[in-house]
C-alpha cells in the first residue's frame, strides 16, 4: 500500500506540471469554456485520452521488449532526468512570458480540438517518450503489465478535473487566476520537475 502511495504521488507531482502547462490545449480549452461550460473541458479530456491511452499502451509494449536489456533502466532514467530538467527550465522561461492571453477562437468542436492539439503537440509526445516512458518502465518493475495501466489512470483524472474545472471557471470569469499567482504555480511546479529528475538519476543502480 506503501508503495503504490509513494508511486502515485510521484506520478501525480510529475503528471501536474505537464497537464496544467500554458499551451494551445490550455487556451483553447478556455475559449470553449467562456461559451460552453464545464462540458467542453470534459469533451476536450475525451479527446486528448483518445490520443493518450493508445500511446501509453505502445510504450508500456516498448518497455515489456526492452527489459531484456540490462542497460535500459540506466538509460531511461537519465534520458527522463535530461528531460524534466529541460522541461522545467523551458516550462519557467515559458510562464513567465506567458500572458494567458484567451481571445483565440478554436476553429473545431472541443473533441475534434482535444484530439488535434494533443497528437500534433511534440511537447506532450516527448513527454511520454521519455519521462512517460520512464514512470511506466518504473510501474511495470512493480506490477507487471498492469503497471500501464495504474500509470495511465493516475494520470488521466487529472487532465478531466484541470480542463473541466478550467472550462467551468472560464464560464464564470474570464480572469480565471491572477496571472501571478498562476506563475508562482507553475515556478513550484518546475521546481519539482528538477527534485524528482535528481530522484531519477540517484535511483540508477551502481
Amino acid at each position: 500500500m506503501i508503495q503504490i502511495f509513494e508511486f502515485a504521488i510521484i506520478v501525480i507531482v510529475i503528471s501536474a506540471s505537464g497537464v496544467m502547462a500554458p499551451g494551445p490545449l490550455f487556451t483553447a480549452n478556455i475559449s470553449y469554456g467562456l461559451r460552453e461550460g464545464t462540458k467542453s473541458g470534459v469533451k476536450m479530456a475525451i479527446g486528448h485520452t483518445i490520443v493518450e491511452f493508445p500511446l501509453v499502451i505502445l510504450l508500456g509494449i516498448g518497455v515489456f521488449s526492452l527489459e531484456s536489456f540490462p542497460e535500459f533502466r540506466t538509460i531511461i532514467s537519465i534520458v527522463g532526468a535530461i528531460t524534466l530538467f529541460i522541461f522545467a527550465f523551458v516550462q519557467i522561461k515559458n510562464t513567465l512570458q506567458n500572458n494567458k492571453n484567451i481571445t483565440s477562437i478554436p476553429k473545431h468542436g472541443p473533441l475534434l480540438t482535444g484530439i488535434v492539439l494533443s497528437a500534433l503537440n511534440p511537447f506532450f509526445i516527448i513527454w511520454w517518450l521519455t519521462i512517460g516512458f520512464k514512470l511506466i518502465s518504473d510501474a511495470m518493475l512493480m506490477w507487471a503489465f498492469s503497471g500501464i495501466l495504474i500509470v495511465f489512470f493516475l494520470h488521466i483524472w487529472m487532465d478531466y478535473v484541470w480542463l473541466g474545472g478550467i472550462s467551468f471557471l472560464a464560464s464564470k470569469s474570464s480572469q480565471i487566476l491572477s496571472n501571478r499567482n498562476y506563475k508562482i504555480i507553475m515556478v513550484g511546479l518546475s521546481l519539482l520537475l528538477v527534485y524528482f529528475g535528481i530522484i531519477f538519476l540517484l535511483d540508477i543502480s551502481p
